[in-house]
C-alpha cells in the first residue's frame, strides 16, 4: 500500500510544501512553531524529517502524529486514500468500529428528539438551525429501547457494552440503556470522529450530566466538546474560550463566538496542551461562572503544562451568570465585557510566590525567583514572542527590580542544575540603592587597589560579596591580585564584570582614553570619597528608620530617649551632608 501513497500528497494536506532540490520539498513544520521552514520530504525514499524538531519517520507515522491516530486507524485512513481494503486481524478491536456504533446510536438519538427534548433546546434560546448542527438529540425514558433497535439492526450487546451505550449489572447479568430521558450531545474529537456521547436530564434529577465512559475511543482527559466545529477557525495566535458546558459551547457558537469548547467534567490536561499547541494555539480564555477567588484557584491549580505554553487568562460574567444565560439574558456584548477583563495566569502566579516570601529581602527574592524557575523557561518549541515564558519574565523583573537581561542570561545559562547564589542575585539587581553604591565603590577598587588604604574598615558592608572583597584584598597591588584570590569561585564573574565597566572610558569620560588614564587616579579617589559618604549617610538613615520603628511600640517613659537617638542622627547626616559639598 505504501507504493501507492505519495508522501508528497499526504503531507501537502497539512503543509505547504516547496521544491527543496532534487527529490526534495520543504515547508513549516507542523509539529513545532517555527518561521524558517525546517521540515523536510524525500519523495523518493518516501520519508519526512524534521531539522528542528528532529520528528520523522514514514507516511504512516506522519499521518499518525499530525491526526493523533493509533497506527492502526492512520492505516486504515491510508488505505481509503489508496483504494485498498484492509481486513482486520482475529481479536482486533477497532476503533472505527465504536464509531460506526454511535453513528447508529446518534440516529436513533435524533429520531426522538422532536417533543420535550426540542422543546426545552428551543427555551434555552438554541435556534433548530443550532440543534441540528450539532446533531442534538433525546434518549426517551424507557431502559431498552436503543437496545431493542440494535437488535433488530443486528447489533450485538457486545457491541454497544465496548462503545459505552450499554450498562450490565453485574449481579444478574442484564443489561439495559446508559442514556434514559435526557437530551443527548454527540461528542466528536478533532477530526470529526464521533467517538461518544453526553446526556442531560430535563429535570432536577440526579447525575445532571452523565458522559459515555471511557473507551478506546472516548478518552475525556484528550477530549474538548466543540473542537471540531472551532478548529476550522484557528490559526497563528489564535484563542479559544474554555467554557464549563456544552450548552455554553452551543450558544456561544449560535451568537459568533466559534472558538469556544468545554472539557468533559476534568480540568485541562497535557494532552490537551499536546493537542492544542500543534493545532496553532496560543491563547486559552477561561470563563466560569465562579467569583475572583475561583478564578485565583482555577489558575492556581492550572497544569504547569497547560501555563507554560499558552497565555491563560480567567474571566467571570457579571451576575455569575454562566455562558448560555448571558447570551440568553444580555446578548454578545456580556461576554465581550467579560473577555475583556480577566485575571493573568502569569500574575497569579508571581502573586502566589511573594505571598510565601517577602521580596523586599535577599532570601525571599532567592525563594521567588527559584519558585517561578520552571516558569520562566522558554519552551524552544514556541516562537512567539509574547509566550507566558516571557511574560512571566518581565513581571518578574519588573516586581523584583532586576534586570531582564540578567534574568535572561542565568535562566539560559548551560549549568542543569540552576542554584542562585548571593552574588548572582546582586549581579542581576537593578536597585539603586545602598547595594548598588556598595558595588560602585569596589568597581573604583578594581580601577585602583590602592585606594583600599582610603577605608577606615567600619563600613557595615551589606552586600556579601562586597564584603568577603573588601575583607579578603586587604594589601591588594593591582585587580590581577583581587582576582586571583577569587579565581574559580562564585565572585570571580561579579568581579570581571565590575573590572570591564570600571575600565569603560565612556562611563567616567568623554574624553581620548590617553586623558582618561591621567585622570582615572583622581577620579577613583574622589569616587570613594564620595561613595563612602553616600554609604555613611544610608547607614544613619537605617538607624532613625529603625529607632522610629521602636518609638512607635515603646511606653511613654521611653520614648524621649528614642526621640534624642533620631535627632543625634539626623544632626549627623546634615553634618555628612555638607561635608560632602565641601569637598564636591
Amino acid at each position: 500500500m505504501r507504493a501507492r501513497l505519495n508522501i508528497a500528497d499526504v503531507v501537502g494536506e497539512h503543509v505547504r510544501l516547496s521544491p527543496a532540490g532534487k527529490g526534495r520539498l520543504k515547508g513549516l513544520c507542523p509539529f513545532h512553531k517555527e518561521k524558517s521552514p525546517s521540515f523536510q520530504v524525500d519523495t523518493e525514499q518516501g520519508y519526512f524529517y524534521c531539522f528542528g524538531c528532529k520528528a520523522g519517520g514514514d507516511v504512516f507515522s506522519f499521518v499518525q502524529r499530525v491526526e493523533n491516530l493509533s497506527f492502526g486507524d492512520a492505516l486504515r485512513q491510508l488505505a481509503d486514500k489508496a483504494g485498498v481494503q484492509v481486513e482486520a486481524k482475529y481479536g482486533e478491536r477497532s476503533s472505527r468500529d465504536l464509531y460506526d456504533v454511535n453513528a447508529f446510536a446518534l440516529t436513533y438519538f435524533r429520531e426522538h428528539l422532536p417533543g420535550p427534548a426540542l422543546d426545552y433546546l428551543r427555551r434555552r434560546g438554541l435556534s433548530d438551525a443550532t440543534t441540528e448542527a450539532f446533531e442534538l438529540g433525546y434518549a426517551p425514558e424507557g431502559w431498552d429501547g436503543l437496545l431493542k433497535r440494535a437488535r433488530a439492526r443486528n447489533l450485538t450487546e457486545r457491541q454497544l457494552l465496548e462503545a459505552g451505550l450499554l450498562i450490565e449489572n453485574p449481579e444478574s447479568g442484564r443489561v439495559y440503556d446508559r442514556f434514559r430521558g435526557r437530551v443527548m450531545f454527540p461528542i466528536r474529537d478533532h477530526l470529526g470522529r464521533l467517538v461518544g456521547f453526553g446526556g442531560r436530564v430535563l429535570d432536577d434529577s440526579k447525575p445532571k450530566y452523565l458522559n459515555t465512559p471511557e473507551t478506546e475511543a472516548f478518552k475525556k482527559g484528550e477530549l474538548l466538546y466543540g473542537l471540531d466545529k472551532a478548529r476550522g477557525s484557528l490559526g497563528g495566535g489564535s484563542e479559544l474560550i474554555v467554557v464549563e458546558g456544552y450548552m455554553d459551547v452551543i450558544t456561544m457558537h449560535q451568537h459568533g463566538f466559534t472558538g469556544a469548547v468545554a472539557s468533559l467534567g476534568t480540568a485541562l490536561t497535557a494532552e490537551h496542551a499536546t493537542l492544542l499547541e500543534r493545532l496553532g494555539v496560543t491563547r486559552l480564555a477561561l470563563m466560569f461562572d465562579n467569583d475572583e477567588a475561583g478564578r485565583r484557584a482555577t489558575l492556581t491549580g492550572l497544569d504547569q503544562v497547560i501555563g507554560s505554553r499558552f497565555e491563560v487568562t480567567a474571566h467571570t460574567l457579571a451576575g455569575g451568570k454562566d455562558a448560555a444565560d448571558a447570551l440568553l439574558d444580555l446578548g454578545p456584548p456580556a461576554i465581550e465585557q467579560a473577555l475583556g477583563t480577566g485575571l493573568q495566569e502569569v500574575e497569579i502566579r508571581f502573586q502566589n510566590a511573594v505571598a510565601k516570601y517577602d521580596p523586599a529581602t535577599p532570601d525571599g527574592k532567592r525563594s521567588i525567583l527559584l519558585e517561578l524557575l520552571p516558569r520562566m523557561m522558554v519552551n524552544e518549541s514556541l516562537d512567539y514572542t509574547s509566550s507566558p515564558a516571557l511574560n512571566l519574565r518581565r513581571l518578574v523583573s519588573q516586581e523584583l527590580d532586576i534586570s531582564e537581561q540578567r534574568l535572561r542570561e542565568w535562566l539560559e545559562g548551560k549549568a542543569k542544575r540552576k542554584s542562585l547564589s548571593p552574588t548572582q542575585l546582586q549581579g542581576m539587581s537593578n536597585s539603586r540603592g545602598e547595594e548598588d553604591r556598595e558595588l560602585a565603590l569596589l568597581r573604583q577598587l578594581l580601577v585602583d587597589p590602592s585606594l583600599l588604604a582610603k577605608l577606615d574598615g567600619t563600613t557595615p558592608w551589606r552586600n556579601e560579596a562586597v564584603r568577603k572583597v573588601m575583607l579578603a584584598a586587604q594589601g591588594a597591588q593591582s585587580p590581577d591580585d583581587i582576582l586571583e584570590i577569587f579565581r574559580g569561585q562564585p565572585e570571580e564573574q561579579l568581579l570581571i564584570r565590575l573590572l570591564f565597566e570600571g575600565r569603560d572610558t565612556g562611563a567616567i569620560s568623554r574624553d581620548t582614553n590617553q586623558l582618561y588614564e591621567q585622570r582615572v587616579g583622581a577620579y577613583a579617589a574622589a569616587a570613594v570619597d564620595d561613595i563612602q559618604a553616600g554609604l555613611s549617610i544610608d547607614s544613619l538613615r537605617a538607624e532613625v528608620d529603625l529607632l522610629k520603628q521602636q518609638l512607635a511600640s515603646a511606653p511613654p517613659p521611653e520614648q524621649l530617649g528614642y526621640l534624642k537617638q533620631i535627632q543625634e542622627l539626623q544632626r549627623a547626616i546634615e553634618a555628612e551632608k555638607r561635608a560632602r559639598r565641601a569637598s564636591a
